[in-house]
């Protein structure tokens, strides 16, 4: 695959792009072969036999074999495993010349004073290695206020943009406060000599991690597999769709960290001698909006007060991209009273690095518009998002049979394929990656140069935020990315708000959406469908499966949800609630 893993960024893989013309071939040329290497096709062939599938949950972590000591040896093999080669790493950006221009605001009673680099931050010098081991230079906005007010031992709601750092923003602190007292907080384990001979134990984590869906777990247990390295600390994630024995019998080894979804969680909880939380000390959430439904309620708060700790003793965390009523409302439900409240940007917004492209296509051409696209650019890791299950498994089709290298993945596929899917994706064999909704968060790939909306979100599920959370997946961190999406006549209700992003982020927007700048000319004046800064409908109600202000949901007089409508709250994908990782019929417990 000539070229792949040394593009050295966007002027490399990606040439300019027009996008004001009325048709697709105003912005892309009718080629009949691709401009590069794209690699060679593969495809994967299961048979029933799970025994030995290499699940993501059981990737290596630091081991602590039981000698003195807070911090252990280096292990150069695993750490070359963790954090790749010296020579080719290079997780963050460099262009940090729009996210640091972000606004940022904080609210709470004590002001949080941000740090300006991680050697300002106080870390242990393990932590420190750490951090610069994960290429991390500059501390992002978000990182700037988050680690700060950890270490001080606030409770924090955390909304920030998709791309800004979030993961590290709460895992560097927790981990760092930890690491030096793992020994006298953490639970009775074995070693892992008697791990190996079967000697097993209750999990009892210090640090829960709830998150919304399976590749999100995952992709946040990896981060936690090189933070946790040489700390004492022992990751684990637990997850839908992979052999539930497997996953208990990794905790009983051992598990400080655990990551998981809520199903999963809950089932463990409900077993004898399997998982107990009374040694919780910090439970974060990650992605809370996507979450918040109705119909989990329960369960949520069943995970939130599930261990014996006394009132004061566990630090809650909340990290959303968006800020919907039902996270207000866990907020007051379980955050201390002094929380801090900390806001990076406009609530639900993108940043300047992606540029956005947007193309106009008539619905029949757009399988050669794609084509045309794709063979016009140098091979770049890509994603394309379509609405539905069916379209993402047409469209793998038809590129694998146009002798490109692709993969796919939605709710509907079993686990192991989805782990496959990824992996291919992270490692470059397969550079193309169709999917619905249900990676549209949380998933952060090592230079994705390029995300297509073959299709654009429909309002009902979704709508813009749904957009913002799909282009976010390019451009992390510092880095730059492109963002081309096909517009046709039926994508008009997104018309608006989508005219109103490429003007916030001083996008050019094509001739056909001219038609729907608004009157207003100051940009920080727009007023988007979605935010709900203002007006809390659910103060004095019942605020879960509320939507986030762009679907369908209404509430009473007395602010009672009773719909949850097709924002934050009725999660992504439009192929249904299961395409936005899927508690109930894609099976994630």
């Amino acid at each position: 695959m000539s070229g792949w893993d040394d593009l050295g960024g966007m002027k490399a893989a990606l040439p300019e792009q027009g996008n004001s013309g009325e048709t697709a071939g105003a912005a892309v040329e009718h080629t009949k072969a691709p401009n590069g290497d794209w690699g060679q096709k593969t495809q994967n062939n299961y048979d029933e036999d799970d025994r030995d599938v290499e699940w993501e949950g059981n990737a290596r972590v630091y081991e602590w074999d039981g000698e003195e000591g807070d911090i252990g040896p280096e292990h150069p093999k695993l750490e070359f495993e963790l954090f790749g080669n010296p020579e080719t790493r290079d997780p963050q950006g460099i262009d940090f010349s729009k996210i640091a221009n972000i606004r940022v605001n904080q609210e709470g009673l004590e002001r949080i004073q941000p740090i300006n680099s991680f050697k300002d931050a106080g870390l242990h010098p393990a932590m420190l290695r750490n951090v610069e081991l994960c290429g991390y230079k500059i501390p992002t906005p978000i990182q700037q206020y988050c680690i700060p007010a950890i270490k001080m031992g606030h409770d924090l709601l955390a909304i920030a943009q998709t791309g800004s750092g979030k993961t590290a923003a709460y895992l560097v602190p927790i981990l760092n406060h930890l690491m030096g007292k793992a020994k006298k907080l953490a639970a009775p384990r074995p070693s892992p000599q008697d791990a190996d001979c079967g000697t097993r134990i209750c999990a009892e984590p210090l640090v829960v991690i709830i998150v919304p869906s399976r590749e999100l777990a995952i992709q946040i247990f990896n981060e936690a597999r090189k933070i946790c390295y040489r700390t004492m600390l022992r990751p684990c994630v637990v997850y839908g769709g992979s052999p539930l024995g497997s996953q208990i019998d990794n905790i009983r080894r051992g598990c400080d960290v655990l990551i998981g979804s809520p199903g999963r969680l809950i089932d463990l909880m409900e077993r004898d001698n399997v998982l107990s939380l009374r040694r919780v000390k910090y439970m974060v959430i990650d992605e809370a909006d996507e979450m918040l439904h109705a119909d989990w309620e329960e369960e949520f708060n069943k995970i939130l007060s599930g261990g014996d700790q006394e009132e004061g003793n566990v630090k809650y965390m909340l990290f959303s991209a968006t800020f919907p009523t039902a996270v207000r409302k866990l907020a007051r439900t379980h955050l201390a009273e002094s929380y801090v409240f900390i806001k990076v940007g406009r609530v639900g917004s993108t940043h300047e690095n992606i540029k956005q492209d947007v193309i106009f296509v008539d619905p029949f051409m757009k399988k050669q518009a794609l084509l045309d696209l794709l063979y016009s650019l140098k091979p770049a890791r890509t994603i394309i998002f379509v609405n539905s299950k069916r379209t993402a498994d047409e469209l793998d089709d038809f590129l694998f049979n146009k002798e490109l290298p692709c993969t796919s993945m939605h709710a509907d596929r079993t686990q192991r394929e989805r782990e496959d899917a990824m992996r291919a994706f992270r490692k470059g064999t397969t550079p193309l990656l169709i999917t619905t909704g249900v990676t549209a968060r949380g998933i952060d790939v090592r230079n994705v140069m390029h995300v297509i909306n073959y299709d654009l979100p429909s309002m009902d599920h979704g709508g813009i935020q749904e957009y913002v959370h799909r282009i976010g997946r390019t451009g992390r961190i510092g880095h730059h990315g492109l963002a081309t999406s096909f517009y046709t006549e039926r994508d008009e209700p997104i018309a608006k708000l989508l005219t109103m992003t490429l003007m916030e982020t001083k996008q050019e927007v094509p001739d056909f959406l001219e038609q729907y700048k608004p009157e207003e000319k100051d940009i920080s004046k727009f007023k988007f469908e979605y935010d709900t800064d203002e007006e809390d409908p659910g103060e004095n109600g019942n605020a879960w499966g509320t939507s986030a202000g762009n679907g369908n949901g209404n509430s009473d007089a007395n602010g009672d949800a009773w719909g949850s409508g097709g924002g934050a709250g009725a999660g992504n994908g439009n192929s249904g609630r299961n395409d936005a990782g899927g508690w109930n019929g894609s099976g994630d417990w």
